[in-house]
């Protein structure tokens, strides 16, 4: 038997779970992603999509170490958040997927395209009203900047999706395309990971990270409010 749930219901149970902000969009939204990359590719009955978010501290971009440290830690702790939302929401009668921290992107070359089980977290969180994507590919919320790490729930509930954000904060600033050391970003439509995955090894099944100009040269990467 099913719960009766709204907006208002699931984003308690992200923020009960962790999260420091949750949106939902509609999966119809998604109309426009790549086949594969889509809510109901993943779970066919999908109408609604929570995005969860979390912000990593500003002091971890002035060390490599401390931001790969952070950056394992939130893949994981975000991950966390969004199957014990999942677990709220199928104790309440819905059909639920989590979306990793890990997620997926709609970009060119990403070897994991062919994989199911992936939508892109940055566009899911801007069609949540979560924030933009700016011209380093990286969400910007109003209040925590770029630092935010996302994870996902589908689920076949009939949520109402929040309202997108409107931004012009790109509008001429081109700081993070020319800070970029490898252009990695001078054109987004071909944006892939073979220019950054220069600056990343894998050590222990894990990344090390080891250049993230693109967030903290952006004006508006630091957050307002911590």
């Amino acid at each position: 038997m099913k719960t009766e749930i709204n907006s208002f219901i699931v984003k308690q149970y992200g923020l009960d779970a962790g999260a420091s902000v949750v949106g939902i969009a509609a999966a119809e939204d998604f109309r426009l992603a790549p086949e594969g990359f889509r809510p109901m590719d993943v779970l066919p009955e999908c109408r609604s999509v929570a995005v969860l978010g979390a912000a990593s501290a500003p002091e971890v971009l002035s060390d490599i170490a401390e931001y790969t440290a952070s950056r394992n830690a939130m893949l994981t702790g975000m991950t966390n958040i969004a199957k014990d939302m999942a677990k709220r929401i199928k104790a309440d009668g819905y059909k639920t997927t989590v979306i990793s921290a890990a997620g997926g992107k709609w970009v060119q070359g990403d070897g994991r395209k062919e994989q199911l089980g992936y939508i892109s977290l940055k566009h899911a969180a801007e069609l949540a009203g979560l924030g933009v994507i700016g011209k380093n590919y990286l969400l910007t919320n109003s209040q925590y900047g770029n630092l935010l790490w996302l994870s996902a729930v589908l689920t076949d509930a009939e949520l109402t999706p929040d309202e997108r954000e409107q931004s012009t904060m790109c509008d001429d600033c081109n700081l993070c395309v020319e800070a970029c050391p490898v252009g990695a970003l001078d054109d987004l439509a071909a944006f892939g990971r073979k220019g950054c995955s220069r600056f990343f090894t894998i050590e222990d099944k894990k990344f090390k990270i080891k250049c993230f100009s693109c967030r903290t040269v952006c004006p508006h990467g630091l957050p307002t409010r911590a």
